[in-house]
């Protein structure tokens, strides 16, 4: 699928069919993450991959959210934060939470791309996970990510429209909404959309 594509067809889905989601197509989105940069070339993200419809109404009690539990995979991306701060100190501990952030990222996007519909889910008891999933102690808990396929009635609905591309830029200085026009393109060259000068 079309990189574009794929960024808008992604949406926060939270209501699954029963069809199942493969497992291989799970394994899939986590080798996604693999493949992205890493400081000091160290990931530090590893992943834990549930099948068991059990264990996922269990994480949908702990994160106090019944949909969960309709989805029939889940990925938690986890984080061993300490192997970064080894190499960098505090800054590691800042380098693991950016590296978290981007393979959640990749492997919602990755699992869009193969037809999948997935939710970033950040609310949740850690400890309790924590016990039920056997995590050590210097493993963060960073998200649940349920994994499935949408209800049909859930396919159509409207994706959130989001705020124009201008509220996120600012030009050479913080609070500069506009470009200067010493810097300006040929206004000939196609512009992203929804960009305004």
């Amino acid at each position: 699928m079309d990189f574009d594509k794929v960024i808008q067809k992604r949406q926060s889905t939270r209501a699954f069919s029963s069809k199942k989601a493969s497992w291989k197509d799970m394994v899939h989105a986590v080798e996604a993450v693999r493949q992205g940069p890493w400081a000091d070339n160290t990931c530090s993200c590893k992943c834990l991959i549930i099948e068991e419809s059990n264990t996922i109404a269990k994480l949908a009690q702990l994160a106090d959210q019944s949909w969960i539990a309709d989805a029939t995979g889940m990925i938690i991306v986890c984080n061993k934060e300490g192997m970064l701060e080894k190499m960098h100190g505090e800054r590691g501990r800042i380098y693991a939470r950016q590296q978290a952030g981007a393979a959640i990222n990749t492997i919602l996007l990755k699992l869009t791309d193969l037809g999948l519909q997935s939710c970033w889910v950040g609310s949740y008891d850690d400890e309790k996970i924590r016990k039920l999933l056997d995590v050590p102690g210097d493993i963060t808990i960073e998200a649940l990510i349920p994994v499935g396929y949408a209800t049909t009635g859930y396919k159509n609905k409207q994706k959130p429209r989001k705020k124009p591309l201008e509220t996120m830029l600012n030009w050479e200085k913080w609070g500069e909404s506009s470009r200067p026009a010493l810097w300006r393109e040929d206004k000939r060259r196609p512009q992203p959309e929804g960009f305004g000068y």
